[in-house]
């Protein structure tokens, strides 16, 4: 199936042609980027996946992303992408002991004609006190997974996609476009 994908990230769109293998995914037109203003997940992926159905007719596949923090009372969520980075979070931490977090990653297809196909990828973990690794992007240098004890900057691509989030909605993706 031929997907336009919704993201101008290089490191975005690697992880997920990693993951979407068997489908030819056509770059993001040169749209500007569209406002994110749904308030959850799933409505700013499917803002994102609209944008570029109407910009290619093709279908689009598009996903939205939240870091959810225990000891922010679950900030920054939805608001993830714009709150700074982990720059930011590790200063707003502090020496919070509680550093449990949740990664969440909707991941959502939008048709020409309306119809949409929305799956959920989710990994726990916790946020370093310190960023480690010199690999992935965002916010991958300060979170560990649950149970382990690498950052996902730390980790190679095969490593991260098995328990990251958004490899984890991919593959759930996938598995539901195969299985119709």
């Amino acid at each position: 199936m031929k997907l336009a994908v919704a993201t101008n990230n290089p490191g975005k769109l690697a992880e997920i042609s990693q993951v979407l293998v068997g489908h030819e995914l056509v770059d993001r037109p040169d749209i500007p980027e569209p406002v994110e203003d749904g308030g959850t997940l799933v409505a700013n992926a499917r803002i994102k996946a609209r944008a570029v159905v109407e910009a290619t007719g093709l279908p689009a596949v598009a996903d939205d992303t939240g870091l959810f923090v225990d000891a922010l009372d679950g900030g920054p969520g939805v608001e993830t992408a714009s709150f700074g980075g982990w720059e930011k979070l590790l200063p707003v931490l502090g020496d919070e002991s509680n550093r449990r977090a949740v990664f969440r990653t909707v991941a959502l297809v939008l048709w020409p004609d309306g119809r949409e196909l929305v799956v959920e990828g989710a990994c726990e973990g916790s946020i370093a006190s310190s960023p480690r690794g010199e690999r992935g992007w965002g916010y991958d240098p300060v979170f560990v997974p649950q149970g382990g004890t690498k950052t996902f900057a730390e980790m190679t691509d095969t490593e991260k996609n098995a328990l990251s989030h958004r490899g984890r909605a991919f593959a759930a993706l996938a598995h539901a476009l195969l299985t119709g």
